[in-house]
Order: C-alpha cells, then sequence, then structure tokens
C-alpha cells in the first residue's frame, strides 16, 4: 500500500483537497465572470438611456425639413460624448444647435445637458437667437461655476445656432464653431458668412449680437451640421480628413437624401480614422423638402415610421 501511494503521488495526481478547491474555485470565477457580465449589460443599458434622454433620436421629418443625425465617441465603447446637437420647430422657424464641450466622453456629459436643457426651453420662448444664445450663455455659467469652481475659466463650448424659416431663409450665430456646408444637387459650399464670435465661455457675449443671414435654402437642398472632429480628424499618417471631397461625393452619388449623406460621411470618417477618432464627432443634415406632398408634413418629436436615432460607433 505505501508503495502504490508513492507511485500516485509520483504521477504528480492532484490530491482529493487540491481537485476540491479547483473545482470549487473554477464555480466562482465562472458566477463572478456571470455577474460582472450582467453588470456591464446594465450600464450600458443605463448608459443609452442617458444618451437617448440627452440627445434625443430626432424624427426623420420636422416641419417641411428631411432629418438625420449621428455621433461618433472618441472614446471606444462610450454612449456619452461630448457633442451636443437638437432640431426644435417653433413659431419662429425650425431652430438648430450644435455644440462641441471642451474634452470629450463621460467628463463633458455635465456640460452638454446644461446647454441642451436651456435651449430646448430658450428656442421656444425668445424672439430671435440672440436671446436664445444670451439665456445659454446664462446656464452655461451657472453650471461651470457651480461643477467647476476651479476651472471655469478653462472651460467652454463651441455652439452654432440656425433657424431656418417657413420661406427658407437661413440665419445663424456662431461661437468659435465650424460653418455649416450647403448641398446643392452636386454642389457643395461652405457657408462662412463672418468671423464667428468666441467660443461662448471664454469671453462675455458682446453688448450687441448681430444675427448673420446664411441665405436661402430652395427645397432639395440640405445643409450639412457637424463638430470640428470631423476636420480635425486624421489618418495613420497624419493627413487630415477631407469633408468637402467626402461631401461632394455623397452629393454626387446619394441625390442628397439625409441618411445616405449622413452615412457615406460617417463611413469615410471612421475608415480614415481606422476606427478610433481623436474627438468626438457629431453630424447633422437638415433638408429642405417643402416639394414633398403636403401631407408629408411633419411636426417635432412625433413617432415616425423611420425614426433616427442617434448613431453611436
Amino acid at each position: 500500500m505505501i508503495r502504490i501511494r508513492g507511485r500516485v503521488r509520483g504521477l504528480g495526481l492532484p490530491s482529493v483537497p487540491s481537485a476540491v478547491f479547483f473545482v470549487v474555485g473554477t464555480g466562482v470565477i465562472l458566477h463572478v465572470g456571470r455577474r460582472l457580465m450582467r453588470e456591464l449589460r446594465q450600464l450600458r443599458r443605463v448608459a443609452d438611456a442617458a444618451q437617448n434622454a440627452l440627445l434625443r433620436p430626432l424624427p426623420s421629418r420636422i416641419e417641411g425639413l428631411d432629418v438625420a443625425a449621428a455621433q461618433v465617441s472618441a472614446e471606444r465603447g462610450a454612449a456619452i460624448g461630448g457633442d451636443l446637437y437638437e432640431v426644435v420647430a417653433t413659431e419662429h422657424g425650425v431652430r438648430a444647435v450644435m455644440g462641441d464641450v471642451r474634452g470629450h466622453g463621460i467628463g463633458a456629459f455635465g456640460t452638454v445637458a446644461a446647454v441642451l436643457g436651456c435651449f430646448r426651453e430658450a428656442a421656444y420662448d425668445e424672439e430671435d437667437l440672440g436671446g436664445v444664445l444670451r439665456r445659454l450663455e446664462r446656464a452655461l455659467d451657472r453650471h461651470l461655476r457651480r461643477e467647476h469652481p476651479a476651472s471655469v475659466a478653462e472651460e467652454f463650448v463651441t455652439l452654432l445656432l440656425v433657424e431656418i424659416r417657413a420661406d427658407g431663409e437661413m440665419a445663424a450665430l456662431n461661437c468659435g464653431h465650424p460653418w455649416p456646408y450647403r448641398l446643392s444637387g452636386t454642389r457643395v459650399e461652405q457657408l462662412a458668412p463672418v468671423d464667428p464670435y468666441p467660443p461662448l465661455g471664454v469671453f462675455p457675449l458682446p453688448d450687441v449680437l448681430s444675427t448673420v443671414g446664411l441665405g436661402h435654402l430652395p427645397p432639395g437642398d440640405a445643409l450639412f451640421l457637424y463638430t470640428d472632429g470631423v476636420q480635425d480628424a486624421r489618418d495613420s499618417r497624419g493627413r487630415f480628413f477631407s469633408l468637402s471631397t467626402a461631401l461632394t461625393s455623397a452629393a454626387r452619388e446619394e441625390s442628397l437624401a439625409p441618411q445616405a449623406v449622413l452615412r457615406r460621411v460617417r463611413r469615410a470618417v471612421v475608415d480614415h480614422t481606422s476606427g478610433t477618432p481623436a474627438d468626438d464627432i457629431a453630424l447633422l443634415v437638415l433638408r429642405n423638402g417643402a416639394c414633398m406632398p403636403p401631407g408629408a408634413r411633419g411636426t417635432a418629436r412625433t413617432t415616425t415610421t423611420d425614426p433616427q436615432p442617434t448613431t453611436r460607433l
């Protein structure tokens, strides 16, 4: 018996207590792994809910405008970024905001919420865009002094406000943000009528705010708004992404359908950066669909058969 025990030990087989510990340990690891996966899925659902509450999915049509929007986050797997946009139908026309909070990812979430929450009220209440912008300035200042008192002077938001009236006339106020492009047939033109004001939060707004005209948006033409993460995107060799080239290609092949234009540009910038942009990116397309049948006109935030949710890559 002694020799048999010696042979068993010599074969290196585990003793009974070791086997029991191994089985129990494996079970614990599997249990913990499954629990962590459930918690990660729950966190993802919470992040998606927060994202949809903040950047609410836009309907495909708002008061005669065909609409499409998307976001690409710089943080892999992040559902929340530092870019913001919104489109609402008011008695003054359709008003849109496109903005970019300093920094990106979850750290910018609070500032995005403060700006968007204010815009959603001010866009309806204020008669002109200047009043909307002053409301946004006050809301941003309150938020930064409450949440970032030690670095309030270092925080800012670039912001573009656009108003498209029923007759297609466009007006804007710009605080340090890239000017939009107008797509007309196969022609692509960046609208840059004046130098923008400084980003919101850097300096106080001037006493007199001059709303600038962006011209006319005839039926079938589209306005393309974006954040600077697009034009600053680089490939592995350090070359900047050419947004105008991507838009020209989209205009030639996609007939300015907002979802198609958006999809082509989004795919181009993601391919250019090999799927890892250095900054958050937001894209918004507004096409004048007034030539569509009158019964197709929609209202802000109605349920549609083809809703356009925020897209995150």
